[in-house]
């Protein structure tokens, strides 16, 4: 089976042409939306040679019964059910697992794309040689797809880890985007602790083991909100910045050392990831979003932890350990 993605290989003007796509979509008490997400997938998205593997993570209402009656009208999906409860991270990891093609498109089970919008999207992921490519605009509604209450517009061209830790409202934390198998791979799959921040936590993997992202103008997709979400749930703990740190963690290396003293000390270790706009992360090697003064900070490390930076590094581990108890 190829994982790679040989860009040269495909031609961009011809759909037919085009490497098939997997799309991941985990199901968990969705019974009221799932329906129309998948439809967004079917009319007008899903050509042949693609598939659909939908994780149903021990839904508790009457998900598993509408998953069924749309198997028996699309008999191309491909139904996964967990035995007991692990997560959304843990059902797209699933759903990966068992999908077959070079590209994956994960959505969720409340969200709706617009009809053609990922061929497009596959179309700008070969042109532009790119390991993942992300809609340019997400449109926010709640419960009427026709009622756009407000939107993030992300600028086009290349996403840096720099510019994934710069603010919360990037393009990774959607979750809902295109990307190449063997990046999933390379990123270690989905953090199944991460809950809320699995999206994020995702592309931020992804961008620290070298992928690529780029953002494609003048697209976009459909994104629900206003309901007891995950990320929402999550986001009312009060462990947001510690969770994001533990992802944060395998990749320290990349880090300025003042903001390594900083995310992992008693000042910033409970709200950095909420301050991140007014105080953004830098990366070494790397410029930070251009809307913060412009300054490359140094040269990146060799790869590993060594030194005074593994001394921070265990005794942050230790601080995040017993905070999370």
């Amino acid at each position: 089976m190829n994982l790679q993605v040989n860009h040269e290989e495909y031609h961009s003007d011809d759909p037919s042409k085009l490497p098939s796509i997997s799309y991941l979509m985990p199901a968990y008490n969705c019974a009221s939306t799932v329906a129309e997400s998948v439809e967004s997938i079917m009319d007008g998205n899903f050509v042949e040679g693609d598939e659909l593997i939908i994780t149903n993570d021990c839904s508790t209402d009457q998900t598993a019964e509408v998953l069924l009656r749309l198997q028996e009208k699309y008999p191309v999906i491909t139904l996964i059910n967990h035995v007991r409860n692990k997560g959304c991270s843990a059902s797209r990891n699933t759903a990966a697992d068992r999908a077959g093609n070079p590209l994956f498109f994960s959505l969720d089970s409340d969200n709706i794309l617009l009809p053609g919008s990922v061929t497009e999207l596959k179309r700008f992921l070969i042109e532009q040689k790119t390991d993942v490519a992300s809609f340019g605009r997400l449109s926010y509604f709640k419960d009427n797809e026709k009622t756009i209450t407000h939107e993030w517009v992300f600028g086009q061209g290349e996403v840096t880890l720099a510019d994934h830790l710069s603010k919360k409202q990037v393009p990774g934390a959607s979750g809902n985007y295109l990307f190449a198998k063997e990046s999933w791979l390379r990123a270690g799959g989905y953090a199944e602790f991460a809950g809320g921040l699995d999206a994020w936590g995702f592309a931020l993997r992804q961008l620290a083991t070298g992928s690529r992202m780029m953002v494609m103008p003048d697209s976009s997709y459909l994104h629900r909100y206003g309901h007891d979400s995950l990320w929402v749930r999550d986001y009312k703990k009060g462990k947001t910045s510690l969770v994001a740190l533990q992802i944060l963690l395998p990749f320290i290396n990349q880090i300025a050392e003042e903001d390594v003293d900083y995310i992992m000390g008693p000042e910033g270790r409970y709200h950095w990831f909420e301050e991140l706009e007014k105080r953004p992360i830098r990366v070494i090697g790397q410029l930070p979003n251009p809307r913060y003064k412009p300054e490359v900070i140094g040269q990146p490390r060799r790869s590993g932890v060594t030194g005074g930076l593994l001394h921070k590094v265990r005794h942050g581990m230790k601080a995040v350990a017993q905070s999370l108890k």
